[in-house]
């Protein structure tokens, strides 16, 4: 068994530390105002851009697992600082760096998304978080670290709460029967990655070299579209199908002007009007972590929501 460092602690970060933690593994998890230890997991209070205090606590590591990610709206001034912090640390220690990625540094593409599809993105966070990665891939190019990034698709699952587009804005009103407003057409197909399956990659490249020095994506079950989706989870939840609607552009527009967030999301409205479908089969191919079956995928998000809800005023 190996120690691991986890930076950051959101829904990624603590599905990851909590699976090494089980798989027999010591985590020591990395975020600025700490935390509440439990079994296996040691909670570090740090500023994970202090690259000399971060390769401290990474000494002796077989791998940094980087799940962290700075407010939406300060990506382009945050990320390059983490980032550095993040490969000085990997290059000073030996450990592993295991970067969590999206799909954003594609930009918008014309079918599937696969990984040997260039990084063209012209916006401000698709730029940002391709050059996360392409920062790294130089210096495992160069033999100075040991690296490996893992994409997602949108969360889905639980512990996905305020910042997945099937949680918060959408499963309070379903179990309470009540319409869901949506980004985009309701009906484009779309790949929703389950977060478990996310922590299980993480895990699994981690420590097999043959995944390091690229990029993966995370095994996910076909496309679905959000209206699918949300009448698949109806069902689970014994409730009747809810509208589905999207939000008028007009809606959409002055709602930014009040929230930092949905200004943000403008970049990547691509997304959601259109087909967005990822292609795992490379990582398939290579490795042992398949998608977990959407109908599972389903049932425990279902009954992690309603306990969440039941303790809930």
């Amino acid at each position: 068994m190996s120690t691991h460092v986890v930076v950051g602690f959101g829904p990624a970060g603590a599905a990851t530390a909590r699976l090494l933690a089980g798989q027999g593994h010591t985590v020591r998890v990395v975020t600025r105002s700490g935390g509440t230890d439990e079994p296996g997991i040691e909670h570090v209070a740090l500023d994970a851009t202090d690259a000399g205090r971060l390769t401290e606590v990474a000494r002796g590591a077989a791998a940094i697992h980087g799940c962290a990610a700075p407010a939406y709206h300060r990506w382009a001034s945050d990320w390059p600082p983490l980032a550095s912090s993040l490969c000085a640390a990997a290059e000073a220690t030996g450990a592993v760096l295991v970067l969590l990625g999206n799909l954003y540094g594609y930009g918008p593409v014309d079918g599937p998304l696969t990984e040997d599809l260039p990084l063209a993105a012209t916006g401000p966070k698709g730029r940002v978080r391709a050059a996360v990665w392409e920062q790294a891939r130089t210096l495992h190019e160069q033999g100075r670290v040991k690296a490996v990034e893992v994409r997602a698709s949108d969360f889905f699952g639980p512990g996905v709460t305020d910042g997945g587009h099937l949680a918060a804005r959408v499963m309070p009103r379903l179990l309470h029967g009540r319409p869901v407003s949506v980004l985009g057409d309701p009906d484009a197909p779309h790949s929703w990655t389950y977060l478990p399956d996310v922590a299980r990659v993480m895990a699994e490249v981690a420590g097999d070299e043959r995944a390091w020095g690229r990029a993966w994506h995370v095994p996910t079950e076909p496309p679905q579209s959000v209206r699918q989706m949300v009448d698949r989870l109806a069902y689970r939840t014994a409730t009747a199908t809810v509208p589905v609607r999207a939000i008028p552009s007009a809606v959409l527009g002055v709602a930014s002007l009040f929230s930092p967030l949905l200004r943000e999301l403008k970049e990547i409205r691509y997304q959601f009007d259109r087909p967005f479908v990822v292609d795992a089969s490379a990582y398939e191919a290579a490795f042992s972590v398949r998608a977990t079956p959407v109908d599972e995928q389903l049932r425990r998000t279902v009954h992690w929501w309603l306990e969440r809800l039941s303790r809930t005023p």
